[in-house]
C-alpha cells in the first residue's frame, strides 16, 4: 500500500517541483496530493486521512492534524515565525528532494507500529561466503549483482561483513545502515520503511546498497533473529537480494544459509583457503545443509579439488588493480550456468 502524502503550500512553483520529482522517482511508494489554498486544505483533511503532510508556515496553522499521522512543517530561515504546535517537527524546505524523501520516510518509520505480517518475500536470495579472507568474495558478489542488474532485475546488495568494504565500490553517503541495526535491536518502529529510506542506488550499475556501519561494534548488535528480519525486509524491496557475508561460521551464518535460495562458496588457489574449505567440508555440520543449493566459485586461478559435490563457476583472471573495473568485467560471466 502506498504512503498517502499531502503537500500544502502557497508556493506553487515549489509544490510543482516537489510533486513532479516524487511522481517521477517515488511513485511506487508514495501517492501525492497537493493543496495551495486554506479552504481546499480543510476540505481535504475533512474528507480523508493522510500518512504524511508537508505544510509550509502559511498553511500549517489552518491544518487539523488529527487527520495526519505525521505532520511536518516545511521551514526555511526566511520564513516568519508561525504559531503551530511544538509537537510538529520541522523539515528543511530547501534541500535535495532525495534528502527530503529520506528524512521523511525515516521519521515516518518511527511513527508506525511494527507490523511484520505474513511472509512477503519477493526476492531471490543469494549468499556469498568463504571461510578465508581475500579470495575475492565481495568482487564475485558484486559481479553477480551487476550481471543481474544489467538484465533488468532490481538488485539489492547487503553487506554483512565484520569490516565493510562498501565504500571501496560505491559512494558512501547518506545515513548509515547502523540506523537499521538500532531499530532492530530496539524492536520498535517500522523497519521496512526505514530500509526504503536508507537504501542508495549506484547510478552506473543500478545496484541498491546501504552505506557502511558507523563503527565495527554496530555489526555485533545483530542477533540471529535480527538478521532474519533484516533479510525479510530487504527481500521485499528487490527481485534479487545478494548477501555478502563475513568469513565467520556462526549462528548468523547458519540463518543466512537456511534462508538463502542459493549459496556461492568462493575460493582461490592458495593452500590456506584449501585447508580452510577442507575443514569446513569435513568438520562443520552446516556443510551438509548447504550441499543442495551451493555453487563453488573458482577465483584467481583456483582449481577444483576432490571430493567435491557442488556445481562450479570459474571466474577468469582480470588484469586490473581497480576493484570496480574487476567486478564490472566479471559481471559478464553467467553464475547460472554450471561448468565442468
Amino acid at each position: 500500500m502506498k504512503i498517502q502524502m499531502l503537500i500544502a503550500t502557497t508556493d506553487r512553483d515549489y509544490t510543482d517541483h516537489l510533486s513532479n520529482a516524487l511522481a517521477e522517482h517515488h511513485s511506487d511508494a508514495i501517492e501525492v496530493s497537493v493543496s495551495s489554498e486554506e479552504k481546499l486544505l480543510k476540505e481535504q483533511l475533512m474528507a480523508r486521512t493522510f500518512d504524511i503532510a508537508l505544510l509550509d508556515s502559511s498553511m500549517a496553522w489552518a491544518a487539523e492534524t488529527q487527520s495526519i499521522r505525521l505532520p511536518l512543517l516545511l521551514w526555511s530561515q526566511d520564513d516568519k515565525e508561525c504559531v503551530v504546535s511544538e509537537e510538529i517537527k520541522r523539515l528543511n524546505k530547501y534541500q535535495r528532494v532525495s534528502s527530503i524523501v529520506s528524512s521523511v520516510l525515516e521519521m515516518y518509520s518511527k511513527e508506525l507500529v511494527k507490523d511484520r505480517g505474513p511472509d512477503l518475500k519477493k526476492a531471490k536470495i543469494s549468499a556469498f561466503w568463504s571461510p578465508a579472507g581475500g579470495v575475492g568474495k565481495t568482487t564475485a558478489a558484486l559481479a553477480y549483482c551487476a550481471g543481474k542488474a544489467s538484465s533488468g532485475k532490481q538488485v539489492m546488495y547487503l553487506n554483512l561483513e565484520q569490516f565493510s568494504s562498501v565504500h571501496t565500490y560505491f559512494a558512501d553517503t547518506g545515513r548509515s545502515i547502523s540506523a537499521v541495526f538500532e531499530m532492530l535491536e530496539a524492536g520498535e518502529g517500522n523497519t521496512r520503511m526505514l530500509v526504503r529510506s536508507l537504501r542508495r542506488q549506484d547510478s552506473e550499475s543500478e545496484i541498491a546498497y546501504f552505506s557502511r556501519p558507523e563503527n565495527f561494534d554496530d555489526m555485533n548488535i545483530l542477533t540471529t533473529d535480527n538478521t532474519a528480519e533484516l533479510i525479510d525486509v530487504c527481500s521485499e524491496a528487490a527481485d534479487e537480494l545478494v548477501i555478502d557475508m563475513s568469513c565467520t561460521c556462526d549462528e548468523r551464518t547458519r540463518k543466512v544459509f537456511d534462508t538463502a535460495d542459493r549459496i556461492f562458496l568462493v575460493t582461490d588457489a592458495s593452500n590456506t583457503t584449501k585447508m580452510k574449505f577442507s575443514q569446513y567440508m569435513s568438520q562443520h555440520n552446516i556443510y551438509q545443509r548447504t550441499m543442495e543449493k551451493a555453487t563453488m566459485v573458482l577465483n584467481k586461478g583456483a582449481e577444483l579439488y576432490k571430493p567435491y559435490p557442488y556445481t562450479v563457476v570459474r571466474l577468469p583472471l582480470v588484469q586490473s588493480s581497480d576493484a570496480q573495473t574487476i567486478y564490472k568485467t566479471l559481471s559478464e560471466i553467467s553464475f547460472d550456468t554450471p561448468q565442468d
